[in-house]
């Protein structure tokens, strides 16, 4: 047998988490154990799982460059890079690369492009290739990504994975990260989980650590989330190289908001003090000059964009250096003490419909009323997936789940409505199956959005009862039946004079009670509800008079 974990990974993750992964945790003293209850992140690329049968294999002469496989992979294990061509000396002789052309040739001409598979770390759930646009010209049958059997492979694209991860990572000053390949040129800081082949909920968390991950705290809700998302001895939250990443911790079902409106306060607060400290600085006499000019600089940098939170990391290091060890006044030692904090945080409560749409709706909606800036997001399977399939609020009507084993006789909760009637809350809903880049542009816009934010994404999940390689063709379908509409509704175009309102999706034009019928959550009904289809028409008809009221509040003239 191989062993549990390769001679170069950490100390810790050899002494204890490679013994919690080989069935031999009990073993372990309570002084290996952390002592302060944080664990270490980044672990799970230490864990190769080696689960999947078929891994996908790129062909560089048929790729557009798309990256939208990257975009829909549940595990971070398929990526793209951009890079300059003398860095492909020492490659292994199966990588792959092609020029970079399109959006990323515009953004790095002259570069090489590779797109790469993790075949250790795949689950071999196929979605990237399911999602592939790209036809081969001399074999219909073929993509840009092709399934292929993992075990031939499996050395030979380890090794080419590992030259993949020694690339530095593209410059994101040239990046646009509301674009689908801005944000996937970007290393996902959420990596190889252990959520389900296909997960629908994973590629959102993804997208979002790619957006902010270097700046992110999350307050997740019990869920599938805080399964796949913390759960020992492996995690799935990473760092980039610098050691900046993700700081994950989970509560419960009924207060995860507020929990995460905690760290909101905190960041704020002590934001606050540091600014302060800052005016003190700039208005005392003897403070050196090369001091003061840094002061002012942080006092008038903007940290809307990325570029900004990044001239801001580096005013801080500068006034860090200039400071020193805080020892030259008692002001510049208690600046010392919150510098870090001048760099603006990135807030999100996560959980899912169990939690946003019923336990924890309490908390949500008092956070989402504050009017700070904390963001949720919500992963809508439209049901309790983690504990064993119960209705939720969420659950659509019709649909069959413990608790509503006749289908369930109410319309699903309208939360996007109800939080769009605050006038001061970004609102979107948004389907990676159906609407790619409005879902990217969605997230870009609410993590910059100064104020409360909630995104409502549409997750497939095996509790549907489908073919979980198909996940994205059935969000695809629930948007155009009307089931699931897209809109975003950003306060800040009211103050232009704009409708907020925008709709990423058309009028349905297709059937849902008989699109319904391809997942055994509505299938079952026929079987059990005699008034089966009449319950799948009346859903039909309230979705299409939901989508009339967005409609029409989308094209309300401005008073």
């Amino acid at each position: 047998m191989p062993k549990v974990v390769a001679d170069e990974a950490p100390e810790f993750v050899k002494t204890v988490t490679a013994e919690i992964m080989a069935q031999r945790g009990d073993a372990l003293p309570v002084s290996k154990i952390p002592d302060d209850g944080t664990w270490p992140t980044g672990t799970t690329q230490w864990e190769k799982r080696n689960i999947a049968t078929e891994i996908p294999v790129w062909d560089p002469d048929t790729c557009i460059q798309c990256m939208q496989c990257s975009l829909v992979c549940p595990h971070a294990a398929i990526r793209g890079k951009a890079y300059d061509p003398a860095k492909l000396s020492g490659a292994p002789a199966t990588f792959k690369s092609a020029d970079a052309k399109g959006v990323v040739g515009k953004a790095f001409p002259g570069f090489k492009y590779t797109i790469q598979c993790a075949p250790e770390d795949c689950t071999g759930c196929g979605l990237c290739v399911q999602r592939c646009p790209a036809k081969n010209k001399a074999d219909a049958t073929k993509k840009a990504i092709n399934m292929a059997d993992q075990i031939p492979l499996r050395a030979s694209e380890a090794a080419n994975w590992k030259f993949f991860l020694s690339l530095p990572e593209a410059d994101a000053a040239k990046l646009n990260p509301t674009t689908i390949q801005g944000s996937q040129l970007k290393r996902p800081l959420f990596e190889f989980s252990g959520a389900c082949a296909g997960c629908g909920e994973t590629p959102y968390l993804k997208l979002l650590t790619q957006l902010a991950g270097d700046r992110l705290l999350i307050g997740n809700a019990t869920g599938c989330s805080s399964i796949y998302g913390g759960n020992l001895p492996t995690t799935p939250y990473c760092t980039r190289e610098d050691g900046r990443g993700p700081s994950w911790s989970n509560s419960l079902f009924e207060d995860a908001a507020e929990f995460a409106f905690g760290m909101r306060l905190t960041a704020d607060k002590l934001n606050g003090y540091a600014l302060e400290l800052i005016g003190q600085l700039i208005a005392a006499e003897k403070a050196p000059a090369a001091l003061k000019a840094v002061a002012q600089k942080i006092k008038a940098t903007d940290q809307k964009s990325s570029e900004g939170v990044e001239a801001m990391r580096s005013l801080v290091a500068e006034l860090k250096k200039l400071i020193g060890d805080g020892s030259c006044c008692a002001t510049c030692k208690s600046l010392l003490s919150v510098a870090d904090y001048l760099v603006r945080k990135s807030v999100w409560a996560v959980g899912g419909d169990g939690w946003a749409y019923d336990i924890g709706y309490g908390g949500l909606d008092h956070v989402l009323a504050s009017g700070r800036n904390i963001k949720i997001l919500v992963l809508d399977t439209e049901v309790y997936s983690n504990t064993g399939g119960q209705a939720s609020k969420s659950t659509p009507l019709g649909a069959i789940a413990k608790f509503a084993a006749g289908g369930k006789p109410q319309m699903k909760k309208n939360l996007g409505m109800i939080s769009m009637t605050y006038k001061n809350i970004y609102v979107a809903q948004v389907s990676l199956g159906a609407n790619a880049a409005a879902t990217v542009k969605a997230f870009a816009e609410a993590e910059a959005y100064d104020g409360p934010a909630i995104i409502i994404a549409y997750s497939h999940c095996i509790a549907h009862g489908i073919d979980m390689v198909t996940g994205l063709e059935h969000q695809k379908i629930a948007v155009e039946t009307g089931h699931f509409p897209l809109y975003r509704y950003n306060p800040e175009l009211s103050a232009q004079g704009k409708n907020p309102l925008q709709l990423d999706s058309k009028a349905p034009t297709q059937s849902f009670a008989e699109t319904a019928l391809t997942e055994n959550r509505f299938k079952q009904l026929l079987k059990l509800n005699p008034n089966a289809t009449a319950m799948l028409q009346t859903a039909e008809a309230k979705f299409k008079d939901n989508f009339e009221m967005l409609q029409a509040l989308a094209n309300l003239p401005k008073a």
